[in-house]
């Protein structure tokens, strides 16, 4: 009998010769053209390029947000290509976090109450302690009562890792985290979330046009017209 390899020897991502192509008023788009990419567990990879380079397509296909038009996606071993919107919600679940720039918190929710949400989707009993825990974790044990509104764009995109973290993911894709933030505010995200990466082995997907960011990861690889032109060791 065939044993399949531990978790921990799959590889977090497996892009095959992904396409995206999308429908425009001046007829179909062609964004990924034959994409094909391995991020092995733990690994940190940075995607750059210049605008429009597909850099966030490909994250939105990697992490099941966007239906590659062909090609195959593979998340933790599981084949997601072809899942639906509800299963792929479903599927990342415990297994994948995302952190936008835009942050993308629940205005009428306090800060914990917005990293407890994928806890409580789970069926956790323990969710709101996790996530008060968690956002001890990122600097903000004080703040656990506070909305969005009433918190500094540093404070929300705190809040916003914590949540992506906050169920323990092996793969944590991040698009231009540090995008909305100052310089400072955003060196300190960063801080934060390559030591989450180090500390916890989740694989990192990062999306950003910075090069200091970049070199921060273990690898970059950099895109330009939906192809990737260059992969290489920071």
């Amino acid at each position: 009998m065939h044993n399949p390899p531990p978790a921990s020897d799959l590889p977090a991502v497996r892009l095959t010769d992904v396409h995206l192509t999308l429908k425009s008023a001046a007829g179909p788009v062609d964004i990924l053209n034959g994409m094909s990419l391995t991020v092995a567990a733990g690994e940190s990879v940075a995607l750059t390029g210049p605008s429009g380079s597909g850099k966030s397509s490909l994250l939105m296909v990697a992490a099941g947000l966007e239906q590659a038009t062909a090609g195959r996606v593979e998340v933790t071993g599981t084949d997601i290509t072809r899942m639906g919107e509800d299963a792929a919600a479903r599927f990342r679940l415990g297994r994948v976090g995302i952190v936008f720039q835009s942050f993308h918190l629940i205005p009428t929710m306090t800060a914990l109450e917005n990293v407890a949400v994928p806890l409580e989707l789970m069926g956790a009993k323990d969710a709101f302690d996790r996530a008060e825990a968690e956002l001890r974790g990122v600097g903000l044990g004080k703040r656990t009562g506070h909305y969005p509104g009433q918190l500094s764009g540093g404070e929300q995109q705190r809040v916003a890792l914590a949540r992506a973290l906050v169920a323990q993911p092996k793969v944590l894709f991040a698009d231009e985290p540090t995008g909305n933030l100052d310089t400072g505010t955003g060196g300190a995200i960063a801080d934060l979330i390559f030591a989450l990466n180090k500390e916890r082995g989740a694989a990192l997907f990062l999306v950003t046009h910075e090069e200091k960011l970049a070199a921060r990861c273990g690898r970059i690889v950099r895109l330009a017209d939906g192809r990737i032109v260059s992969d290489a060791q920071a």
